[in-house]
């Protein structure tokens, strides 16, 4: 059987491998061993490959985040206009709530292990940067923290929702958080006026 040095392919393989796992199983499945085996690689690679379990899980959480921030830039960075900029945000919200379910539990899963370790919440907070500048890109700061919220709540909601919203109402979420508050009707802030 070859060995890491001779199978460049191996870690790659032991990362997608890690991340099927926890989509399978939960991050509480994940062992040296269970990857290993489910890799179809030596018990030996894991250890030739990452320092251990944290090492390996960073690794998959971070390949995973980069995953993601793809996404965003393949819908943000088509965008020539603040419009095409909003609809590229409710295609997006739309394409991570219709995406595969793996992706969803990945990312809860993440989200788990980051509020009880501080590592991982380093993770999550430079996966959010990485999101927002995207976002800045067309949004100011404020604008563009605001709308990677919501793309992360109705993402988790419509896949959620035996029933999820259309896209009519996405596209409306995201015009009321990038209309200026001097553009926005004064009925639609406070109710109807005297």
């Amino acid at each position: 059987m070859a060995t890491g040095h001779t199978d460049p392919q191996r870690r790659e393989r032991i990362i997608a491998v890690t991340l099927d796992h926890i989509a399978d199983e939960g991050i509480a499945g994940v062992s040296h061993r269970k990857i290993a085996t489910r890799a179809g690689v030596p018990l030996g690679s894991m250890t030739y490959h990452f320092t251990g379990i944290d090492d390996l899980l960073r690794e998959a959480f971070t390949r995973f985040a980069d995953h993601f921030v793809a996404v965003f830039e393949h819908h943000l960075g088509r965008a020539g206009s603040p419009e095409q900029a909003c609809e590229a945000v409710t295609a997006l919200v739309h394409e991570l709530s219709e995406g595969p379910r793996r992706d969803l539990v990945l990312t809860q899963e993440l989200y788990t292990l980051a509020a009880r370790r501080p590592e991982y919440r380093e993770l999550t907070q430079a996966w959010m940067l990485r999101s927002r500048h995207l976002l800045e890109r067309h949004f100011d700061p404020d604008t563009a923290r605001q709308l990677d919220a919501l793309i992360e709540g109705l993402t988790l909601h419509r896949a959620l929702d035996r029933a999820p919203h259309d896209r009519a109402l996405t596209r409306e979420a995201v015009r009321r958080i990038t209309t200026t508050e001097r553009q926005r009707p004064q009925s639609s802030l406070w109710g109807p006026g005297p």
